[in-house]
């Protein structure tokens, strides 16, 4: 057999699965969830009792993580939701340019990630208020020369600028 005729494996990381199954009566206020294909934290939930056939129902309102936007739900409390896998992860910031959005952040085994936008340059609907006072904070205090700590969301593929902090010397 020559090496053309192995089998070959493609292979994929360990978190390969961009959700997992929850049922909806396990959900609580703080909880990660998917609403139309939107990563969203519930902000308020509750259940009705059982009716006439069967199903108590869990009533979800939840925001969006990364637009802000308000999504509602309504299904069985019993049947399983769709929860998306959330990264939180701090890097140290290098640069942000206020013109471009492009935004520059070290990694820990000293690469640099650059794939980022600050959150004010979003491709799908429009910043937040918060996002806006983000990187009004994000530019002051790089033009103070200060360190500053960047916290990236990550989910369903997605990542965004979510907090920062000034890292004291």
């Amino acid at each position: 057999m020559s090496d053309d005729d192995q089998p070959t494996f493609e292979s994929t990381e360990s978190g390969a699965s961009l959700v997992y199954p929850q049922t909806a009566g396990e959900l609580r206020k703080g909880s990660m969830l998917m609403i139309k294909g939107h990563p969203c934290k519930v902000s308020d939930i509750s259940t009705s009792k059982t009716g006439k056939h069967g199903h108590a129902k869990a009533h979800i309102v939840a925001i969006d993580i990364f637009t802000g936007k308000k999504y509602e739900d309504l299904c069985p409390s019993s049947h399983n939701v769709e929860v998306p896998f959330v990264k939180r992860t701090e890097y140290q910031l290098l640069t942000a340019d206020a013109e471009t959005g492009e935004v520059s952040l070290l990694l820990e085994n000293g690469e640099c990630k650059d794939d980022l936008n600050l959150p004010t340059f979003v491709s799908i609907g429009e910043a937040t208020d918060g996002d806006k006072e983000l990187v009004k904070e994000i530019l002051a205090a790089q033009e103070d020369g200060k360190i500053i700590i960047a916290a990236v969301l990550a989910a369903m593929g997605v990542e965004k600028l979510v907090g920062m902090k000034v890292k004291d010397d």
